[in-house]
C-alpha cells in the first residue's frame, strides 16, 4: 500500500479487543495507587489536615501534603507546563477542585477509601466568579492579557482604519456570540506511572509528547533530560488536555521519590473536570462593514475569555477574522477575565474553532441582511493572499471546496423558505471552515532487514488518530513493501525526537521525516544493487531501474554484499520549507437540520463536508478524523457546556451523567466527507497540510445559520438548547 490509498486502521483489532496496553494498564513491581484529595472552596488556604483516620484504613501507605512535599527546583512558567502554579507547594488554594493531598494505598481501593476520609479545615477567601453571561459586564471585567508564557500570538492587531470604515460602511452587522466553557472527555482519562531508580527516572504517561515530559520534568526536578525516559504506549484520545504537563503527572513523580516505590495516579472522571485544563467560555463582539454588493470594508472583533487568577490562557479567536477574508480593515482584540477557576488549555479544534463561531454566524447575518447567498457573500470575499500579512498562499482550493461542497450538499437548489417534514420545520445553512497548519521538528528511523521487512524508529505519540497506518503506509510506498512487512516504534524517548501529536501537525513533520528515512534506505540500497539511486523502483520486495525488466530481490541484494541492515535517518525541519508563504487548511461545510417549534428539538439531518487539505495519505483515515470533527462541532453547536454555579465556585457537573455530548442517535448516516484534489509541497514534502482539527470549525455556525433559515431565530449563545428555541 502506498500513499493515497485507503487502508484499513492497523490498530483497530488491538483496540477493541483490549490487547492495547494504555498507561492504566501498566503496573510495576512494588507499586503504590495514588488518589488525590482536590480542594472544596475557590479560594483561600488549607488551616489543617486530619489525616489520623485516612492513615488507619487497611492499605493505605502515606497521606501526602504540602507539608511533605520537596519543594521544586525550578520555577515553571509557560511550556510544555500547563500553568506556572504548581500545587501542593504550598497551603494557598486558588480554584476549586486543585489537588491539596495525596493518598498512597497498597491497592486502589485503599487509596480511595483513605482518600475519602482526610478531613480539610480550610480559611476561605473570597474568590473572584465568572461575571454574569453579557457584554456590558463582561467587557468591564475584561483586562489586557499578560503573557505568563502561554502568548503565541499578539492579542492586539489591526489593519487600516476598521472604525471609520466601519461606521461608513453602508451595511453594518455587529453582534455579540457566546460559548460556555467545555471540556475535552477523552475515553481515557488521564495517567501517569513514575519509577525512580537512583537518580534515574522513568515515567509511562497519558500524553501527547513525550518529549515535553521529559523536558518539562527534568526542567523541574533540575536533572539531565537523558536522565528521564517517557514513555507512552497509547493514549486513549486527548483532544489538547494532554499536550502539556499537569500537575498529577509531577506530583507522581514527587511521591515515587519520597516513598521509594513505584507511584501510579489514574485519574478519576471527576479529577478531569476538577484541575485539568477545558475550553474556557468565550464572548466576542464582532462587526462587518460592507458596501451594497457585500464587499468587506471592515471587521472588528473583540474577544473575552475566561482564565485563571494564575496565568491569562488566551484562545486566539481573533485569527479566523484575520485570516479567512479579504478587507480593506480590521481591528482585534484578545482580553481576559480572570477568575478562581483551573487554567483553561487548547481544544479542539482551538482559535479558529471559537472564532468561526462568531465570524461566520456574522456573514450569515450580513448575508440575509443585504439579501444575497451566503455563498456568494464568501465568494465575493475571497483572500487570494493572507488578509493580514498579504503573503501568498502555500496552497489554496477553497473555491474548488466552495463549488464542490455546493453541488454535493444541492446548495443552489434548496428551498429559499423553509420547508414542512410533519412537525419539523427543515432549514439549511453553511459556514466556511479554518485552520493554522503548525508544523514542528521531528526525526525518524527505517530500518530495513535482509529478510524483506523494515521497522520505523520514531518518538512519536499514538493518540488515536491513524498514525499506526499512515507511517507504515508513507514507508511502504517507497520500498515497495506491504504494511504487513513493516513494524513501527513509537512513543519513548529513547528514539529519534519527534514532534507534538496535536494541531493535526504528525502527518506532516512526522510524515516527512518517515519519507526522508525511507528515501535515503532505498538510496543505500540501490548503491549495493550497482543502480543509480534516482532511477530506481522498488515493488514486491524488490528493486530495478525504472522501465527495465530486470529487478533483484532484497535478500539478494544484502546477501551478496553481506548486509544484514540497512538503516536510514530523516528529518524534517519547517524552517527549510515554505518561507515566506501563509499556510491554512480551509473547507466548507453545509448543514441541513429540523426543527420541532412545538417541543424545541433540534436534529441533525445531513452533512456535507469539502476541504482543502493538501495530500491526503490515507482517505479512509482522513475521512474519520473529518467525520470526528463533524460529530464535535454538532456537540458545540447543539448539546455541550461545562456550567459553572458561582453559588458553589466550580463547575456544576463533574461526570458524564450531567453533561450531554454526541451519540449515535444524535448523528445522521447522511454524512459527506469530501477532499479536493490538492497537493502542497512548500508546507512539507508529504504535501498534507493536517486533516483532524479542520472538520470542528465552522460547524456550530452552520447549524445556527440554518436553525435561523427554519425558524427565523437568530441564536448567537450556545448550545443551541431547546429553551431558546421555543423562547
Amino acid at each position: 500500500m502506498s500513499i493515497g490509498e485507503p487502508l484499513p486502521r492497523i490498530d483497530g483489532p488491538i483496540k477493541v479487543t483490549g490487547a492495547a496496553r494504555y498507561t492504566a494498564d501498566l503496573r510495576a513491581a512494588n507499586m503504590l495507587y495514588g488518589v488525590l484529595v482536590t480542594a472544596s472552596i475557590p479560594a483561600g488556604r488549607v488551616a489543617a489536615f486530619d489525616k489520623d483516620d485516612a492513615l488507619a484504613e487497611p492499605g493505605v501507605v502515606r497521606v501526602l501534603t504540602h507539608e511533605d512535599m520537596p519543594r521544586a527546583r525550578n520555577t515553571i512558567a509557560g511550556p510544555p507546563f500547563a500553568h506556572s502554579y504548581l500545587p501542593m507547594q504550598s497551603d494557598e488554594v486558588r480554584h476549586e477542585g486543585q489537588p491539596i493531598a495525596l493518598v498512597l494505598g497498597e491497592t486502589l481501593e485503599a487509596a480511595e477509601a483513605g482518600a475519602r476520609k482526610v478531613q480539610v479545615r480550610y480559611a476561605p477567601a473570597e474568590a473572584k466568579i465568572p461575571v454574569a453571561l453579557a457584554w456590558p459586564e463582561i467587557d468591564r471585567a475584561a483586562l489586557a492579557p499578560r503573557n505568563t508564557g502561554y502568548f503565541f500570538l499578539e492579542p492586539e492587531f489591526s489593519k487600516g482604519n476598521a472604525g471609520q470604515n466601519f461606521s461608513r460602511a453602508q451595511k453594518r452587522v455587529e453582534a455579540v456570540y457566546s460559548q460556555p466553557s467545555r471540556h475535552h472527555n477523552p475515553m481515557e482519562p488521564s495517567a501517569v506511572l513514575a519509577l525512580w531508580d537512583g537518580d534515574t527516572l522513568t515515567v509511562y504517561d497519558s500524553t501527547q509528547h513525550v518529549f515535553a515530559v521529559q523536558q518539562g520534568l527534568a526542567a523541574l526536578f533540575a536533572i539531565p533530560p537523558a536522565s528521564v525516559r517517557v514513555i507512552s504506549q497509547h493514549t486513549g484520545g486527548a483532544f489538547g488536555v494532554k499536550g502539556l504537563i499537569w500537575p498529577h503527572e509531577a506530583l507522581a513523580v514527587l511521591a515515587a521519590r519520597i516513598v521509594a516505590r513505584p507511584v501510579r495516579i489514574v485519574l478519576s472522571r471527576a479529577n478531569m473536570y476538577s484541575f485539568l485544563g477545558y475550553q474556557p467560555r468565550i464572548v466576542q463582539k464582532l462587526g462587518l462593514g460592507a458596501d451594497g454588493r457585500g464587499a468587506l470594508a471592515a471587521i472588528t472583533h473583540d474577544v473575552v475569555n475566561l482564565t485563571t487568577v494564575t496565568d491569562d490562557f488566551i484562545e486566539f479567536a481573533t485569527e479566523a477574522s484575520k485570516s479567512l477574508y479579504a478587507t480593506r480593515s480590521m481591528w482585534l482584540r484578545q482580553r481576559a477575565e480572570r477568575a478562581n477557576v483551573a487554567m483553561p488549555t487548547a481544544m479542539r479544534a482551538p482559535v479558529e474553532g471559537p472564532g468561526l463561531w462568531a465570524l461566520e454566524s456574522a456573514m450569515d447575518e450580513l448575508a440575509v441582511d443585504l439579501g444575497i447567498d451566503p455563498l456568494d457573500l464568501r465568494l465575493a470575499n475571497y483572500a487570494e493572499t493572507d488578509p493580514a500579512t498579504r503573503a501568498p498562499w502555500s496552497s489554496k482550493k477553497l473555491h474548488e471546496a466552495y463549488e464542490d461542497g455546493a453541488r454535493l450538499f444541492g446548495w443552489r437548489d434548496r428551498p429559499h423558505s423553509p420547508r414542512r417534514d410533519g412537525d419539523w420545520i427543515v432549514g439549511q445553512g453553511m459556514a466556511s471552515c479554518l485552520m493554522g497548519t503548525f508544523r514542528f521538528p521531528s526525526r525518524a528511523q527505517v530500518r530495513l532487514r535482509r529478510d524483506g521487512t523494515a521497522v520505523i524508529e520514531t518518538g512519536t505519540q499514538d493518540i488515536g488518530t491513524g498514525t499506526l497506518t499512515i507511517f507504515p503506509q508513507i514507508a511502504a510506498g517507497v520500498l515497495g513493501l506491504p504494511n504487513s512487512m513493516i513494524a513501527f516504534k513509537m512513543g519513548d524517548t529513547t528514539l529519534p525526537e519527534a514532534g507534538p501529536t496535536y494541531g493535526s501537525s504528525s502527518t506532516m513533520g512526522v510524515g516527512a521525516a518517515v519519507l526522508a528515512a525511507a528515501h535515503e534506505v532505498r538510496d543505500k540500497l540501490a548503491r549495493l544493487a550497482n543502480l543509480s539511486p534516482g532511477e530506481v523502483t522498488m515493488a514486491d520486495g524488490r528493486i530495478g531501474r525504472i522501465g527495465a525488466a530486470e529487478s533483484f530481490s532484497i535478500a539478494d541484494v544484502m546477501g551478496q554484499t553481506g548486509e544484514f541492515e540497512i538503516v536510514g535517518a530523516g528529518s524534517f525541519d519547517p524552517a527549510r520549507h515554505g518561507a515566506g508563504y501563509s499556510m491554512r487548511t480551509f473547507g466548507a461545510v453545509f448543514v441541513e437540520v429540523g426543527v420541532d417549534p412545538e417541543l424545541g428539538l433540534l436534529r441533525l439531518r445531513r452533512v456535507v463536508g469539502s476541504y482543502s487539505v493538501g495530500r491526503v495519505v490515507n482517505p479512509r483515515t482522513a475521512r474519520a478524523q473529518l467525520l470526528g470533527g463533524i460529530v464535535w462541532g454538532w456537540g458545540m453547536a447543539a448539546m455541550e457546556q461545562s456550567a459553572f454555579e458561582s453559588s458553589l465556585g466550580r463547575f456544576l457537573s463533574k461526570n458524564l451523567s450531567g453533561v450531554a455530548i454526541p451519540v449515535n442517535a444524535d448523528i445522521p448516516s447522511d454524512i459527506t466527507v469530501h477532499f479536493v484534489d490538492e497537493v502542497d509541497e512548500k508546507a512539507s514534502p508529504i504535501g498534507g497540510k493536517g486533516v483532524g482539527e479542520l472538520g470542528a470549525t465552522g460547524v456550530a455556525a452552520a447549524v445556527a445559520n440554518a436553525v435561523f433559515h427554519a425558524t427565523g431565530k437568530r441564536i448567537r449563545d450556545l448550545p443551541i438548547t431547546p429553551a431558546k428555541l421555543i423562547a
